[in-house]
């Protein structure tokens, strides 16, 4: 069982998911590269037993540790009873299984408290590389215990974007000077390496869900930057409806630009 030092609150619940998303991907790390077995979701996206091994031991640790939170997870059926709560835990056991069913890199264990609609602690590991991205709410954002920001580019012209693969060679983004990169299938970190400066931007496509965001959302935030539609709102978690627009993560000096160049792709 994990420690477990109090009864909530910032720093209690950033200890907390720490630990677990660690030991949860230490988890993975037994079926990586091991032919895990792999079906099919409803919405034909892929699952393996990985997956769901990840989801309920993460459910069994958190939920015993804070009884009176909340519950959303990609691999747990959505009961809404979560609607009731006004914090909870929002979780997405390995964040881009396709990367981890073809033994690459780019995937990832993504824990939030979310409180309000916003999140207030987040816990993003990478078990390949043993990278570990934090941020509370107030308190900065961190990757393996240095302090991160993100990049103050402001020109958009060779700007390093990340961006889903529908996007390759998009003339648009191509005429805008956009180095593109479309090899990161896991979307926290895609938005985690702009918190870390190590990205001047990122993309997601409509449709993304809280448990791809929330905890990536207050890293790129606490890193000075921001995670907005293309209208530059920020987002609002734990509604009925747990699907997003179109977003853009980036720096405040490239936010207006790179939304406006994406919506002429995408919106």
């Amino acid at each position: 069982m994990l420690d477990d030092d109090g009864a909530g609150g910032g720093a209690d619940d950033l200890k907390l998911i720490a630990e677990a998303a660690q030991e949860a991907g230490r988890i993975a790390m037994g079926y990586f590269r091991r032919d895990p077995k792999v079906w099919n979701k409803e919405n034909n996206s892929p699952v393996t037993e990985a997956d769901m091994a990840l989801d309920t031991f993460l459910g069994n640790e958190l939920r015993r540790a804070r009884p009176d939170y909340g519950w959303l997870s990609e691999e747990t059926t959505d009961d809404k009873a979560r609607l009731k709560h006004d914090r909870l835990f929002i979780v997405d056991p390995i964040d881009g299984t396709r990367a981890f069913i073809h033994g690459e890199d780019d995937w990832s264990v993504s824990v939030a408290v979310v409180e309000a609609g916003r999140p207030v602690a987040a816990a993003l590991y990478v078990p390949v590389p043993g990278e570990l991205y934090l941020a509370t709410s107030g308190g900065g954002a961190q990757l393996n215990g240095g302090v991160i920001s993100v990049s103050q580019r402001s020109e958009l012209a060779g700007a390093h974007v990340a961006g889903p693969r529908s996007l390759r060679g998009q003339k648009t983004l191509m005429a805008a000077g956009l180095d593109q990169d479309v090899h990161i299938r896991s979307l926290a970190l895609r938005i985690a390496l702009v918190a870390a400066g190590r990205r001047d931007g990122a993309i997601a496509t409509r449709h993304a869900n809280d448990w791809d965001l929330a905890a990536a959302d207050l890293l790129v935030q606490e890193a000075g930057g921001q995670l907005t539609d293309l209208d530059g709102r920020t987002l609002r978690y734990n509604r009925l409806d747990v699907r997003h627009p179109v977003l853009v993560a980036t720096s405040t000096t490239l936010r207006a630009s790179l939304s406006e160049i994406v919506r002429s792709v995408l919106d």
